[in-house]
């Protein structure tokens, strides 16, 4: 895998063939982050089901503050590490746990989420609910949300899609939480 932009535009990185593992491919990561280019600037992001850390270290190459990848994999999250200290990524929070578990415990509001979990699950249903019902994204911010080819994504009340796309086999949106409702749980 490689950064596509930003500070560390064609750096490659190093991530094993785990179960589930599915990078997001470059044309597609290209998309997103065009799409996010003018919010990504002192963003707060988070990675959840970070995997090969796509999502995560692009965000950071292109200016965003912090970055927060959350990982289950053991063995993914050693290549997590390993590709931050490769980056001399300071502002990449790698932490190994279940999304779901994750998402339970103390709300840190975030400006943009990734949320790209194995498809063949639940997953991306159930952490976008916790992360509305929450309160993990700030008012404004955006939650991208990717899925097999032709399976879009239920979303929470006040929510709006305001991109999507589908290439191959994958569908992918750029949404943006109701503000209120996200005022009210903050």
């Amino acid at each position: 895998m490689r950064i596509i932009g930003g500070a560390w535009r064609r750096r490659l990185l190093e991530f094993p063939a785990a179960d589930g593992l599915r990078p997001t491919p470059d044309r597609v990561r290209e998309t997103v982050f065009n799409w996010l280019a003018p919010f990504l600037p002192g963003a707060i992001c988070l990675d959840l089901f970070a995997g090969s850390g796509a999502f995560g270290f692009e965000a950071l190459s292109r200016g965003a503050a912090r970055a927060v990848l959350v990982e289950n994999n053991a063995t993914a999250v050693a290549a997590l590490r390993a590709n931050a200290e490769k980056l001399g990524a300071t502002a990449a929070e790698i932490v190994q746990a279940d999304a779901l578990i994750f998402l339970e415990g103390s709300v840190e509001p975030f400006d943009v989420i990734f949320l790209d979990p194995p498809y063949a699950s639940s997953l991306l249903a159930a952490s976008l609910r916790e992360v509305a019902a929450r309160g993990w994204l700030k008012p404004g911010g955006f939650v991208y949300l990717e899925a097999r080819a032709g399976e879009a994504p239920e979303l929470p009340a006040g929510w709006e899609a305001i991109r999507s796309k589908t290439a191959g086999q994958v569908s992918y949106h750029l949404c943006r939480g109701n503000q209120t409702q996200e005022q009210e749980t903050a």
